[in-house]
């Protein structure tokens, strides 16, 4: 329960509108709480404070903040746009949620709301003197929040959408997934090892991208059936109505009914589109469609490619100096299986070699890159860097004309040393 309502929770923390809708709630409680310093002896302590000043201030906020939230919106939306144009459309999941630009709305909005209220509590003699000095400094609190919230976000709106920064935020996440994924790459469960037999397959009962795999729910599932399962995808796995997600085993005298299958779909999260914090793959994958949509003849743009082969060096680079892995045992009666390294080099540089064939520089630098790979202490990154080296330079041969260019890439090839 614990799991799936952290996953909840950050689904709706992904959403435009969850910010802007908490601060207005405590723009709400902020007109409401000033009321409270009436009952208090801060009566006898604080200065008066005229209505009219409170007023005019609130005035100029509600006025101001409305047209500084629509044009905030149109800002954010532009970005957004450009982003999907000159990157790739599943960097957008990562743009929409900007903490910068989020916070900036969110205070906006809620400096509009807050202005309202208190204009009309204002109004309606809902303050004493206590009350209006409250008021009057949270308005002025608000005020300078604005002001320097409106400067830092003029800063990351001029940069918000623009290439270089998305690939950096791409990257962000796609480390942040990695290392987890190079932490605790079982998820706290068991290898597969061997064989399942006797086994009984489960179908998934939808199509699209498996998302999340409540591994808790599992567990506690297998323990009361007395069920030993092995899983068959992992998160960013495209399954349909045909495909087998878990294999389970009875080792009691439980039967496998409808009603234990449908328990099982339930713990595994399947949608339309594949998400960045639990598939250490996509983002690997998101980062090469930018450097594909920049090698294509209508942008022409090998150095956003290079750019992007230095991304992937680093994040490849996260194995070099892993954190301490994981090995607690929490779910053991659960297999999983584990990503290939093969299937990472696949995501990364494939259709790298493949769309930059025909460009000596692009293929000079990846060529360079796994070298600089093969020398980190990882038996199965050493074995696919000298497997894509040796791919990189077939594509190569295919697309270049120039002797010199192929001799050049064939001394800095991994595959020939």
């Amino acid at each position: 329960m614990k799991t799936k309502f952290v996953i909840l929770i950050n689904r709706i923390q992904e959403h435009l509108w969850f910010r802007p809708f908490v601060f207005c709630l405590l723009s709400v409680a902020a007109a409401l709480f000033a009321h409270q310093a009436d009952e208090t002896s801060l009566n006898e302590l604080v200065p008066q404070i005229k209505t009219e000043s409170i007023e005019d201030l609130l005035d100029i906020l509600s006025a101001s903040m409305l047209v500084i939230a629509i044009f905030a919106v149109g800002s954010m939306l532009s970005a957004y746009s450009a982003a999907g144009r000159t990157a790739t459309p599943r960097s957008f999941k990562i743009i929409i949620t900007d903490d910068v630009s989020q916070y900036a709305l969110s205070t906006f909005i809620g400096a509009f709301i807050f202005s309202i209220v208190a204009t009309v509590a204002l109004s309606n003699g809902y303050y004493n003197k206590a009350g209006k000095f409250i008021l009057f400094v949270i308005t002025l609190i608000f005020f300078t929040a604005v002001i320097l919230i409106f400067l830092r976000w003029v800063d990351r709106i001029s940069r918000l959408g623009r290439l270089e920064h998305t690939i950096l935020q791409v990257e962000k996440v796609a480390e942040k997934s990695i290392s987890k994924y190079i932490k605790n790459p079982l998820r706290n469960a068991l290898p597969i090892v061997g064989e399942f037999i006797g086994g009984q397959a489960i179908l998934a009962h939808k199509t699209g991208y498996v998302q999340n795999i409540n591994m808790e729910a599992l567990q506690e599932l297998a323990e009361s059936l007395d069920l030993k399962m092995r899983l068959n995808c992992l998160p960013g796995k495209f399954v349909n109505e045909n495909f087998e997600i878990v294999h389970i085993r009875s080792t009691g005298d439980s039967e496998i009914t409808q009603e234990v299958e449908k328990k099982i779909n339930q713990t595994i999260e399947i949608g339309h589109t594949r998400l960045f914090d639990e598939d250490p793959r996509f983002g690997l994958i998101t980062l090469t469609e930018i450097a594909s949509r920049a090698l294509s003849p209508g942008i022409n743009d090998p150095g956003t490619a290079i750019q992007i082969i230095g991304c992937h060096e680093k994040l490849f680079y996260l194995w070099n100096n892993p954190e301490k892995t994981e090995n607690d045992l929490l779910y053991d009666r659960l297999e999983i299986p584990q990503i290939e390294m093969c299937d990472f080099f696949d995501d990364a540089f494939k259709p790298i070699s493949r769309d930059g064939a025909g460009f000596m520089e692009v293929m000079l630098r990846l060529q360079k890159a796994f070298c600089a790979l093969e020398k980190i202490n990882h038996n199965a990154i050493k074995t696919a860097s000298k497997q894509h080296s040796e791919y990189a330079f077939k594509r190569a041969q295919i697309a270049m004309d120039m002797e010199e260019d192929l001799e050049i890439l064939e001394k800095a090839s991994l595959f020939r040393k």
